[in-house]
């Protein structure tokens, strides 16, 4: 038994005086490339990362459903039998709350139960440390229910679960990277109908590490940016006569502008050009590997900087700092307004990126960030 394992059972028993019926994980995710593309029915990059959460469960017969994280000092939760309300969770339980009721929305019949949760996904950094919970509770009791919903079911429950239940205006995209993430593959997802290619990304072949540069810039899907984002984009297509962002090609940037105030068409061009550069990348990994992507990332930063703006001083204080001490390709990932950059740095710069940001940053008064490699890793599954 590994010792992560170890540690959320012996929590469990600890908490909860006996054994768990099993243990389950999810991991986090980084996006390669594709930002804001995924509720626009648009292509996105992410890939599982070798940072996960682990859940231990067993069923109760008395319907009273008990959360407890080894992270936390709240303590056990407790939700009463019958119906879940969003304001009967607090803090992370949120999040399992929210699975139980979507799962239920869906007529599936989830009993009680007992979770203890234990996670080295880093809060607030752009990670998806949120899905990784969900995606790890929804794995359980879709096994313990014998609900028997597949990979893109449980994709549309957890979104289901963080739109209407935990208030956060998410698309697909954490989702379906943690349950159907494969270890040296990144996810090509096409948010309109779901279908995954797995396309090979082997860093370390290439000499490459990819390199997460943590803020610590908390951020929240739950607040007012992402939501005022997604809107534009809604009020740019509804403009443009199209179903969604997908449908706008490159060469109808031009009638775009005209069409719409300045800022609207900015996050349309934001999209429109992100998706281009989500087909770009995925040829490029095909066909010469991870080194050929590096202009991407560059560009997409760019365009999250000013089209969309959704980066901070500490990201682009991120990605200029590594850029300058040896990184090929850098940008920011996740929802934005904080959380994490990547960069894709030669093997034997890595110590010198490390040092420049962490210089970059103590300059300009901010927080130290703390930085970390992440690999390509399997998605949701039973461990124990």
């Amino acid at each position: 038994m590994s010792g992560a394992i170890e540690r959320v059972v012996g929590a469990f028993k600890d908490v909860f005086d006996g054994g768990a019926d099993g243990v389950w994980t999810a991991p986090g995710r980084v996006n390669l490339i594709g930002e804001h593309t995924d509720y626009n029915e648009g292509f996105v990059l992410p890939f599982a990362i070798d940072l996960a959460a682990r859940v231990a469960v067993r069923v109760r017969p008395d319907g009273v459903i008990r959360l407890f994280s080894t992270a936390g000092s709240e303590g056990v939760t407790e939700l009463s039998p019958g119906e879940i309300r969003r304001e009967d969770a607090r803090g992370w339980s949120v999040y399992p709350a929210g699975v139980v009721w979507a799962l239920r929305e869906r007529g599936i019949a989830v009993p009680g139960f007992d979770v203890v949760l234990d996670s080295d996904v880093p809060l607030g950094a752009g990670l998806s440390s949120s899905h990784a919970i969900e995606c790890a509770v929804a794995t359980a009791l879709n096994e313990l229910t014998g609900a028997g919903l597949d990979a893109p079911e449980l994709v549309l429950t957890t979104q289901r679960a963080e739109n209407a239940f935990v208030g956060a205006p998410t698309g697909i995209m954490d989702q379906s990277a943690s349950l159907r993430g494969k270890a040296g593959h990144a996810v090509f997802l096409d948010c309109r109908d779901q279908s995954v290619e797995l396309v090979p990304f082997d860093a370390p072949g290439a000499g490459l590490v990819t390199l997460v540069i943590d803020t610590r810039v908390a951020h929240s899907h739950a607040d007012g940016g992402y939501a005022s984002r997604r809107a534009a984009c809604e009020l740019g297509a509804e403009v443009l006569g199209v179903k969604a962002l997908r449908d706008v090609a490159l060469g109808d940037l031009d009638e775009a502008r005209a069409l719409m105030d300045d800022t609207t068409f900015r996050r349309v061009r934001h999209v429109v050009t992100e998706d281009q550069r989500v087909l770009d990348t995925v040829e490029a990994l095909r066909t010469a590997g991870p080194t050929a992507i590096a202009p991407y990332l560059d560009a997409s930063h760019a365009s999250m900087r000013d089209d969309f703006e959704i980066s901070c001083d500490e990201l682009d204080t991120a990605v200029e700092a590594s850029r300058a001490a040896g990184a090929i390709g850098a940008r920011m990932t996740g929802g934005g307004f904080g959380g994490s950059a990547i960069a894709l740095v030669p093997a034997e710069d890595e110590a010198r990126v490390r040092d420049a940001v962490s210089a970059a940053f103590l300059e300009r008064g901010f927080r130290a960030p703390r930085l970390f490699t992440v690999s390509p890793a399997d998605g949701a599954r039973r461990l124990a």
